[in-house]
Parts: structure tokens; sequence; C-alpha cells
């Protein structure tokens, strides 16, 4: 068995800087990706209309100085063929595939106590063992599909939108359904409408959504970005989400109807999330406020759509603006308008079963040649769930996170010692901005390992006080907030997976700067929450 100092699982963002950072080190690293190549969300995720929803320049990797005055995005939201593109780059610039190994899915990770090791094993009988783990599997790596009636009989093709064909597939003139209508949903359902013979669209619940007002980059613009990359990244540091975008410090009942309805539409221009996470400070924990922000937003829907039934569909009524993740979009409403595309509400009209030749809803039977399921992800814990990573004792993570996770700062989880999350359950990197958080905690880890390795430690694990009131003080602020009472995948729910019904929130909320702050004060109290031992004497 291949003997390492660490593994890392995943080669996307957060991996591949872990990687390199660990390697820094002097230490011998190895990722295991089950990917064929770096990237992560962005190899995996090929559909139409796939990019960003965050500036493409406060997105990239701020490490390297030389890097980012080298590349130039085309638009302020990148397409995922560029973003793909622009990380395998890094890794050719870093010499990363070197460490890594690819088409390799990890199975299991047990800790062997007596050694001190991570055993880890890999679906095709790889085995290595190492002092650390690190996990970089992402929050939304997980696809779901619900087990709808008859869905493996259909006779056409049919996929999830992360597992789009990798030779392409031509949907020209087809008939072609969209089952979902998230942010994923919302994005491939603008270009496929472009070029389906017909395109039925299955909404089970609409979405709060706003323009993204992408636009090109021009080469001027792109020099002025390479010469402010300090100060965004600093932007994105000093606000509360890791983004371009900050909290207004008024409060909605600070202005006037008419202040407050030209404030509206000055956000509803800008780009990005500039409508949500730059609005009035009392957006997320107010219901009024919540309010008259959807009220606004559903003016907007009906002023776009043309058919006022069809119009009051893609209104949300089981949930207020901002409490759920919020899709960007280019022309999604104007879709609606178009000949060729439908409208199916399953409230309203059932999906009875899926058939060889297309759907039977209450209403009849839709013939199709593909269907596309932009149904979702098991988010934030599914990957982890995937992996049977067992501690001490022979407790699971997964049976140890039965009732919800218990983490300290989303880094570590007690009884699992020299085991490490990027971007886990209640990390500050969660409801971010996430490779800015994400960069901060591979940072973190990595200067975490680096002073375990100049004391000659052998051992880390967060203690049980320590992850016991990181999470009490996570789950206390969820019931503050609007979003915190809302079901969705912020909060555990997912109606596509049995068993998810108890809301229980997974990401952390307390905003950056506090996170950054416990993280500062961790690191001065020499790693307080963190119980570091070194190697046992021979006996």
């Amino acid at each position: 068995m291949i003997e390492l100092d660490a593994i890392v699982i995943g080669a996307g963002m957060s991996g591949m800087y872990q990687l390199h950072l660990l390697r820094g080190l002097g230490l011998t690293v190895q990722a295991l990706e089950a990917g064929s190549e770096v990237g992560g969300t962005w190899y995996w995720n090929r559909y139409p209309g796939c990019r960003f929803d965050s500036e493409s320049y406060s997105y990239c990797f701020s490490f390297d100085e030389e890097m980012l005055q080298e590349w130039d995005w085309s638009e302020h939201f990148a397409p995922q063929p560029e973003t793909f593109a622009y990380l395998r780059r890094v890794a050719d610039k870093l010499d990363l595939r070197k460490d890594i190994r690819f088409a390799t899915r990890v199975v299991s990770a047990h800790w062997d106590e007596a050694d001190g090791r991570w055993v880890v094993r890999c679906d095709d009988g790889y085995a290595v063992r190492a002092k650390y783990l690190v996990t970089a599997i992402g929050i939304l790596s997980i696809p779901v599909i619900p087990d709808f009636p008859g869905r493996g009989s259909f006779a056409g093709a049919s996929f999830h939108t992360s597992d789009w064909p990798r030779g392409g597939i031509d949907l020209s003139g087809k008939r072609v359904a969209v089952v979902g209508t998230g942010a994923t949903g919302i994005q491939v359902i603008q270009e496929v409408a472009k070029i389906a013979g017909h395109l039925t669209v299955v909404q089970k619940e609409p979405n709060w959504s706003k323009p993204l007002c992408n636009a090109p980059i021009a080469p001027d613009e792109m020099a002025d970005i390479k010469a402010r990359y300090a100060d965004i990244f600093e932007s994105c540091r000093s606000s509360d989400a890791g983004f371009l975008h900050n909290w207004d410090p008024r409060s909605t009942s600070d202005v006037s109807d008419a202040e407050r309805e030209a404030f509206y539409e000055q956000k509803y221009g800008e780009r990005g999330f500039a409508f949500w996470l730059s609005n009035f400070a009392d957006l997320s924990v107010d219901e009024k406020a919540a309010r008259l922000a959807s009220d606004f937003l559903a003016r907007k829907i009906r002023e776009r759509v043309t058919d006022p039934e069809t119009a009051e569909k893609l209104i949300p009524t089981d949930h207020l603006f901002g409490t759920r993740r919020v899709p960007m979009e280019t022309g999604y409403y104007e879709v609606f308008n178009q000949p060729n595309v439908d409208l199916v509400d399953v409230n309203a009209d059932p999906l009875r079963a899926i058939t060889p030749g297309g759907m039977t809803f209450d209403s009849g039977f839709v013939p199709l040649d593909v269907i596309i399921y932009a149904t979702g992800f098991d988010a934030v814990r599914g990957a982890f769930d995937r992996i049977e990573i067992m501690g001490q004792s022979g407790l699971t993570l997964r049976e140890k996170w039965d009732d919800g996770p218990v983490t300290f700062l989303g880094l570590q989880s007690h009884g699992f010692p020299n085991f490490f999350m990027i971007v886990g359950p209640h990390s500050g990197a969660t409801f971010c901005n996430v490779p800015r958080c994400a960069e901060q905690n591979v940072e973190f880890i990595a200067d975490l390992v680096g002073h375990m390795e100049r004391r000659g430690l052998a051992r880390c694990e967060a203690t049980v006080a320590a992850e016991q009131d990181w999470t009490k003080q996570v789950l206390d602020q969820a019931d503050l907030l609007l979003a915190g009472k809302t079901n969705s995948w912020f909060t555990g729910i997912n109606h596509n997976i049995a068993g998810r019904n108890e809301r229980k929130m997974l990401l952390y909320t307390l905003g950056q700067q506090f996170f950054l702050q416990v993280c500062r004060e961790t690191v001065e109290q020499d790693y307080r929450g963190f119980d570091m031992a070194p190697a046992r004497s021979a006996a």
C-alpha cells in the first residue's frame, strides 16, 4: 500500500489549491479525482448556459499575481468552457497533474488508530495511507433524480444536467423536456428554448430570479481589472459573503415608498447578486422587507411574461425572495412567450408517468425525444455520505451526523483526527462566494498542518466542546433568519430524497467577518478548539 503524508479527495478549485499548498510544505501529497481532468464543478457541469453568477474576476484564484495578469476573462460572468480552460491552465502552470490520480472514486476512508493514519480505498482497488486526509468534494456534487414512475422506460436520451453527454447532443428541432426550474434549470432552459423544436418545462417550485446583466469585457476594461485585483479581493474580504456586493446599511423602512422603488429598480439593473446581497440590511431577517422585495420582482415577472396565467405560475408562493439560493437569468421569463415553449406546473397538473415515448400528465400525453433533469443535488453533506468515513471506535461520519452535521468551523468533527474538510457543513465558505472563502479554508488547513509538522505533532482533532459551541451558534443564528425558516437545500430539505424533510441549517450564516475573526482568534490562542498531541512513544 502506498504511504503518503497527505491525501486530498477532489481536484476542483479547492483541491487544486490544497494540493499546491501542502506540496509547498514539503509533504508527499496525492489528490484523488473521480473525473478525468481537474475542474470539479466546471468539469462535470457542461450543459448549455452553464456559467458563473459571481463576477469572473472575483471567482478566480488570488494567490498568484502572475496568473492574474496573464489570464483575460471575456465576460463579466464567464461561461463554463472558459472557466474549465482557466483551471486547466492553472494545473499546467503549477504542474499539479503529476500528483493527481484521475478516474478514481473514493469509496472509504478509515482511521487506523494504532498507526495514526488514514487508509483510503477506491472503487478500482487502489489503496493509500496517509497522516492527513482533506476532502475537497464540493457542496453540490452529488446529482439527484427523483424516482418518477416509469423513468427507466424512456426510449430517448435522458440525463441529469451534471452528466451532460461529453460528446454533446444535438437538440435542434427535438421535442425536449427540462425538469426543474432552479438555478441550473433556468440556465439550461434559456439555451434549449433557442434550438428545440418544442420545449416542455416541468416545474414543481418556481424560484425568484434576477437578471444577470452580463456583458463582454473589452481589452481596456480587462486591463483596468488587472490593475485593481488587489482592491477587488479586498472588497470581497470585507463583505459579508465574499462577493463584490454588500448590504446597504439602511433598513427597508428607512426610505419612502418612492425611494424604495427607485432603489429596487437600480439594483435590478446591476450585475449579478446586487439585488440580493446589496439590498437593504433587513432583507434577510424582516418578513415585511422580504415581502416588499418579492412584490417588486413579482411585478417584473408579470411585465415580462405576456400570458397572465403563465406569469402567475412563475411567481413563488412558498418562499420569500432571498430565503433560497437566487438564480440569475438572461431572458428567462421571455422564453415563456415563445410559441415553442410550454410550462407544466405539476402542482396543478401532476406527472403521472414517464413512458417510452414521453411524459403523461393529468392533462394528457407529451411526446418527447429528450428529457433533461435539472433536479438538483444532495447538497452539502451528500458527497460525505457517499464515502464510508470511519473515525475512532468504528464510528462513521454518516452515523455521527444522523441528526445533522456537527463540526468546528466546518473544518473538523470530533472523533475524526487529522481529517479536514474544505467547505464542510457550517463552514464559512458555504454561504459565500465559494472560491474566495474556500481559499481561506485551504490556507487555514495548510497553516495548521504546517504548525503540526514544525512542532512534531501527530494528531489534531476538534474538541467536543468546540464543535458543540460552534454548531449551536450556527443553528441559533439560522433561527433568526428567514432562510432558516424556509424549506430549501440550505436547510437540508430535499423532497427528491427520502427522509430529507427535517429542517436544519447546513450552511454558515453569521457572515464572513465573524468567521474570519473566530479563525484568527483560534490561531492566536494556539489553535484553541483543536486538541493536538505528539506521536506516542515506542513501547
